[in-house]
């Protein structure tokens, strides 16, 4: 996070916890919130002073209620930052997220001759905010494992055989080179 806002990086989203991760043993589940709760607790402080707004994004209603108190005080508390937003994608797919647009979109009672992109868009998790630029993922994995799926439509890939805890500053900048260098046509 420090290292992308320092590069110039406004909205910065890192997945946390996928609505696939449920399906992990509970003792595995349980110590994921635990790391999640220690690290909002951890770093609030530290977000406030450096600027940065925390937007949870996902279905954080379907976790336990101290897991939803610890992340919406973090939200609530830096709501004041202006140099960078920190998207947590937590219980997060970007599958369940266009399904929670559609839903909403249903909800409003719009029209079907109303619907088009910007009006979805309007319904997303991310509304607001400019789509993904650069798409970094980690761990050796090629895919995009359903993060951000609308928002990444022409976003730039770069892959990482490194494990997201041994991705360093030096890493993030090899990429950010990276991506500097690409001809970005979105579709043309």
């Amino acid at each position: 996070m420090r290292r992308a806002r320092d590069r110039g990086v406004e909205t910065l989203s890192v997945y946390t916890f996928s609505t696939e991760n449920w399906s992990r043993p509970d003792d595995e589940v349980t110590a994921l919130f635990g790391l999640i709760d220690g690290a909002v607790r951890q770093h609030t402080d530290e977000l406030i002073a450096e600027g940065v707004r925390v937007s949870v994004i996902g279905r954080l209603h379907e976790a336990p209620p101290d897991i939803q108190r610890s992340i919406r005080a973090a939200e609530e508390r830096t709501r004041g930052g202006a140099r960078m937003t920190l998207n947590i994608c937590f219980n997060y797919s970007g599958r369940a997220e266009i399904i929670d647009a559609v839903r909403a979109l249903v909800a409003s009672a719009a029209s079907a001759s109303d619907v088009d992109e910007a009006h979805l868009a309007e319904h997303l998790y991310t509304a607001g905010q400019p789509d993904v630029d650069l798409l970094i993922r980690t761990g050796g994995d090629r895919r995009t494992s359903n993060f951000l799926i609308w928002q990444a439509a022409y976003a730039e890939l770069v892959f990482s055989d490194k494990f997201w805890p041994d991705f360093r500053p030096d890493d993030f900048d090899a990429a950010v080179d990276e991506f500097a260098n690409r001809e970005r046509r979105f579709g043309a």
